[in-house]
């Protein structure tokens, strides 16, 4: 039987008890409000972050030097430019960082211009954010484009969630949405001076094109996010896989696929990319100091080894697995609760969460950066049905309030 709580004699109690229904019933009636501003608030203290606290990694020498090959066609000159442009936008123990770790590959590159220039196949292949900074550079610090182009897409990645979760009337669930940022290293993407973070806006841009029927729009943002990292042709093989299987008609992905699939072949021939194999041997076996004509034999021990090692590293020190577990157990414990995600939904998670398996099966590497454009997006696809289970558990916490206004056996 139902009963009501003892009314509370102490003031202190009383006081605490008012505040505390107070707070609720205000934040439940601006949550929208509430959480859009304090999201808000963290993607531009995220912004700022980006350009006044910027991270100086390597790869910012190659995105430099493949950015401005045209303009120095010698290898020598290329090196010098791209070291002395880093050197001039970055402090003294960032730029002794960059280029000396005691006789590795950093030292190495440092001195020899010809094995640098080996590299930038890997690079090349990155077009969109080449030829971005290559355009910015011309009236700008190429260092500091390459901070603008890091600020500029953590707005966009922030202002495409923003209208996603309005879209969803899911609002109040923003700061749900920057915890997992926060969780999947967002702060770390945005500080790098890398394609990844430019990537992922254009990606979800992409998504929620997808989601809302604009089929031009789906198209052209997911093909440039491939153009940005052309990784990405993995999630998009996988999606139109799926959407065919399932007869969805979506022909903006699907055409998106088809202009990547064949953009792939053209740019990695344009850019002279090593392949697959020396490239992954690189990144996830050996590094090898000069790429040119690097075509070491396929193993299966060496990429069994690279999958270990990488997935051992992800687990421990990464964070993109956990939170696609996470992203997992929510739908899977919406899915028991009844509040399902629709057919065009559905299909879209499933290529996410597939997507990262297999860019992990196909290129081991534990860096959350590389997965970063699929955590995200499944959790904003799931706002919709938590907004729902929310709703549904108000009203049913009405109803008990309700009922406990007359206990059985009291007289009224």
């Amino acid at each position: 039987m139902l009963t009501k709580s003892p009314a509370p004699t102490n003031p202190l109690d009383r006081l605490t008890e008012t505040g505390l229904a107070w707070s609720e019933g205000t934040y439940a009636r601006f949550a929208a409000t509430i959480g859009a501003a304090a999201f808000a608030l963290y993607i531009l203290l995220t912004a700022v972050t980006a350009w006044v606290m910027p991270d100086a990694n390597w790869d910012m020498l190659p995105y430099l030097a493949v950015a401005e090959e045209g303009t120095y066609p010698d290898p020598q000159a290329l090196h010098d430019y791209a070291y002395n442009t880093v050197k001039a936008g970055v402090s003294t123990i960032d730029y002794k960082t960059l280029t000396d770790d005691g006789g590795g590959l950093r030292s190495h590159m440092t001195e020899n211009a010809a094995d640098f220039h080996s590299l930038l196949g890997m690079y090349r292949i990155k077009f969109l954010y080449a030829e971005i900074l290559s355009t910015m550079s011309a009236v700008m610090s190429p260092v500091e484009a390459m901070r603008l182009v890091q600020v500029v897409s953590v707005l966009l990645f922030g202002a495409i969630a923003l209208l996603w979760l309005r879209s969803e009337g899911a609002l109040a669930l923003a700061p749900v949405v920057g915890a997992v940022l926060i969780m999947a290293d967002f702060g770390e993407a945005a500080r790098a001076s890398t394609p990844d973070l430019l990537c992922s806006a254009l990606f979800l841009g992409g998504l929620f094109a997808y989601v809302r029927g604009r089929e031009a729009a789906t198209a052209i943002l997911l093909l440039l996010a491939f153009m940005a990292r052309p990784d990405n042709i993995v999630f998009l093989a996988i999606f139109a896989v799926l959407l065919v299987a399932f007869r969805q008609k979506a022909w903006g992905a699907l055409a998106g696929f088809g202009l990547s699939f064949v953009a792939y072949f053209a740019i990695s021939h344009w850019a002279q990319h090593p392949g697959w194999w020396p490239h992954l041997w690189f990144s996830s076996v050996e590094q090898h100091y000069n790429m040119d004509g690097f075509d070491p034999p396929f193993s299966i021990a060496a990429y069994l080894k690279a999958f270990a090692t990488s997935l051992l590293r992800a687990i421990s020190f990464n964070s993109w697995v956990g939170v696609s577990v996470l992203a997992l157990a929510g739908w899977y414990g919406l899915s028991r609760a009844g509040f399902r995600l629709d057919r065009r939904a559905g299909i879209l998670l499933a290529a996410l969460v597939l997507g990262v398996l297999a860019k992990f099966a196909v290129f081991p590497i534990h860096d959350s950066r590389i997965y970063f454009p699929n955590l995200i997006p499944p959790f904003l696809l799931l706002a919709g049905p938590f907004m729902a289970v929310w709703a549904s558990a108000s009203l049913g916490g009405r109803r008990a309030a309700a009922a406990l206004q007359i206990i059985p056996g009291e007289k009224t």
